[in-house]
């Protein structure tokens, strides 16, 4: 049998998972998780301003405000079972493995469903521009795709600068190819400067034209006309990245639940499993403070 004890080292080697410390940039509604829903204010327009106001009375408006609102979503693990004669056999705790591999995994798909709602339609794409390189977001994707610059940091800038968003709280997540691409696109000085802005004890790999740049091992998928990808995949899709300043989305995550049936004598054994109330959204209706980087497909 493999595995035992007699001719295996006591561990098992697990797997390694993506950076998530992105989620922690977002406006946090955590304490309303055990709600089903969250909602968001939304203020109405501001009021007009006349100069060298001539006819009195002046005309009095009321202001109508909205809201935005966003449903909490449950989340959880299918049921796993340890026999417990196999765990007396096994070199490691296979329990403790199969509970923590199962509560990364479900960390994971919430964070990833978090960042799918942060881009809702309609939201602002700023196309890659780029040398053309192998298309990358997955192994179904063929062809060329243009490479992640410089010159979508500026238009992504020029963007936020053009919204009022305020310059302090300015985040960029790319995937590790995206991010060499962007790395390489830079001078020598700028270079330096970009490496200089990390702190990777905040998750931050480097800081460029007032964004703190994140990275992980895959984002966002586009389809070709740069929408965000919701179906199965294609040859034609791409990878994407993520702009957003903190206070134009928010996250609502509750604590993961735990459910365990020990010494079940219809399974021989132990039933566990987990569970989370997850959700999130833009804050804005308007949708300012975030864009969508796409990375186009050459001609």
């Amino acid at each position: 049998m493999a595995l035992n004890t007699e001719i295996w080292i006591r561990t098992i080697i697990e797997q390694f998972w993506p950076d998530n410390s992105f989620i922690s940039r977002s406006v946090d509604h955590s304490s309303y998780v055990n709600n089903h829903s969250v909602h968001i204010p939304q203020a109405g327009n501001s009021p007009s301003i006349t100069k060298n106001r001539t006819s009195f009375p002046a005309t009095i408006k009321t202001r109508t405000d909205g809201e935005l609102t966003y449903d909490l979503d449950i989340y959880d693990v299918e049921p796993l079972r340890t026999h417990k004669l196999s765990e007396v056999e096994l070199s490691y705790d296979k329990r403790q493995s199969m509970i923590g591999q199962a509560k990364r995994t479900l960390q994971e798909y919430v964070f990833m469903e978090i960042l799918k709602k942060w881009v809702p339609s309609g939201v602002e794409v700023i196309k890659t521009t780029g040398d053309a390189e192998a298309a990358h977001v997955h192994t179904t994707a063929t062809g060329n795709r243009k490479a992640m610059t410089r010159t979508e940091v500026e238009n992504v800038k020029k963007l936020f600068d053009s919204q009022d968003i305020p310059a302090e709280g300015r985040t960029i997540l790319l995937d590790a190819i995206m991010y060499n691409q962007l790395v390489n696109s830079l001078t020598q000085a700028e270079n330096v400067s970009f490496l200089a802005g990390a702190d990777v004890t905040r998750g931050v790999m480097g800081k460029f034209l007032g964004f703190d740049f994140m990275m992980r091992s895959s984002v966002l998928q586009t389809a070709a006309g740069g929408g965000l990808k919701t179906g199965n995949a294609a040859a034609t899709d791409c990878a994407a990245g993520l702009a957003w300043h903190r206070d134009s989305v928010c996250r609502a995550l509750g604590e993961v639940v735990a459910f365990e049936q020990e010494k079940d004598p219809t399974y021989y054994g132990d039933i566990f499993s987990f569970a989370v109330r997850a959700g999130g959204s833009v804050m804005r209706s308007d949708k300012k403070g975030i864009a969508l980087i796409h990375q186009d497909t050459p001609a």
